[in-house]
């Protein structure tokens, strides 16, 4: 068998490529939500409705934005559990010193914004700086987080602003939601930043951080720097889904914790690192909630739910090793 032969034979077939090109960016978790959502519109005639399909973008807003900071981190090969933390904060710091107007509602966002980044900058520093795991640096300030979360609200209670209750889930013109417009102006920024040399350094260092630190990368800077940003998410995600609940929870991150690396995986990120994006796991949160809401539909305990998205998880997981394997040509 001649050599020319032996490279044809390793090139993945028509079927190969074709699964390798839906892969890439988000395309493959785009099919995957929608056709999980004909299913819902079948099951919920009024699926289709604005009014719907606000509840569902309010109900996706905090787990995508949660997500969207933990996507960072993971394709910076690492791990942020301070988003539980995060959120907590944010969450009893609204219920227990509610803000009314829209000029209060801008001041509570940059309220949960500063808490994100304080907390991103001691992750980053940890991290970046004195080099410990991020797994184990991230766990300590959660645990801090969640301490601090308890002391400035003992027991579920409060409220949150009315204007940010009402106004953060409502529907601008009646059709569009709120929050809709936050989850777009992210991926926005996501688009613009990804294409800058922070972006580009990220991928890099998650892909091979020796490689990057040769080639004139600043490994330290961009590891803070996505911890912050990261932070921010995070806050963003406290701001939203106090803005649902309309009340204060101690523990209200909790759910985020695995969550968050759940929407990230079923999105297609690689949690080695380098690969993956933004927008894939904004998407994979939608899946998640779409989940939830479709098992609600079809009459499955609320108890099964965790089940479901493990079982969908590991099923993401596998497959996009197989798909990762195909385009290593193995």
């Amino acid at each position: 068998m001649t050599i020319a032969q032996t490279d044809t034979d390793r090139s993945p077939g028509q079927f190969q490529r074709l699964m390798l090109r839906l892969a890439k960016g988000a395309w493959l978790i785009v099919l995957v939500y929608v056709a999980l959502y004909a299913v819902y519109a079948i099951q919920q005639p009024k699926a289709l409705t604005s009014y719907s399909i606000a509840a569902l973008v309010n109900n996706t807003a905090p787990l995508a934005l949660a997500a969207a900071g933990q996507a960072i981190i993971v394709l910076s090969r690492g791990f942020d559990l301070s988003v539980a933390g995060v959120i907590s904060i944010c969450n009893v710091t609204l219920a227990v010193y509610p803000l009314e107007g829209p000029g209060g509602a801008a001041v509570s966002v940059l309220i949960c914004l500063g808490i994100g980044i304080v907390v991103g900058a001691v992750n980053g520093y940890l991290v970046a700086f004195l080099r410990l795991q991020s797994i184990a640096a991230t766990l300590a300030t959660m645990i801090i987080c969640q301490g601090i979360a308890l002391v400035i609200l003992k027991a579920p209670g409060g409220y949150v602003a009315e204007w940010i209750t009402y106004e953060m889930t409502d529907r601008l013109f009646k059709l569009i939601p709120v929050s809709g417009l936050v989850l777009g102006a992210i991926i926005l920024i996501w688009m613009v930043m990804k294409r800058s040399s922070f972006g580009i350094s990220l991928y890099a260092i998650g892909a091979d951080e020796t490689s990057a630190a040769l080639s004139g990368i600043n490994t330290v800077r961009v590891r803070f720097m996505a911890h912050v940003v990261a932070g921010c998410a995070y806050g963003l995600a406290g701001f939203m889904l106090s803005a649902q609940t309309a009340t204060g929870n101690p523990t209200s991150g909790t759910p985020f914790l695995l969550l968050s690396f759940a929407a990230v995986a079923l999105g297609g990120t690689s949690l080695s690192g380098g690969r993956g994006g933004v927008f894939a796991s904004i998407v994979g949160a939608a899946t998640l909630t779409l989940l939830q809401k479709v098992l609600f539909s079809s009459g499955v305990s609320s108890f099964y739910t965790g089940v479901f998205q493990g079982l969908v998880l590991i099923l993401a997981v596998v497959f996009s090793a197989q798909l990762a394997r195909l385009g290593e040509g193995k």
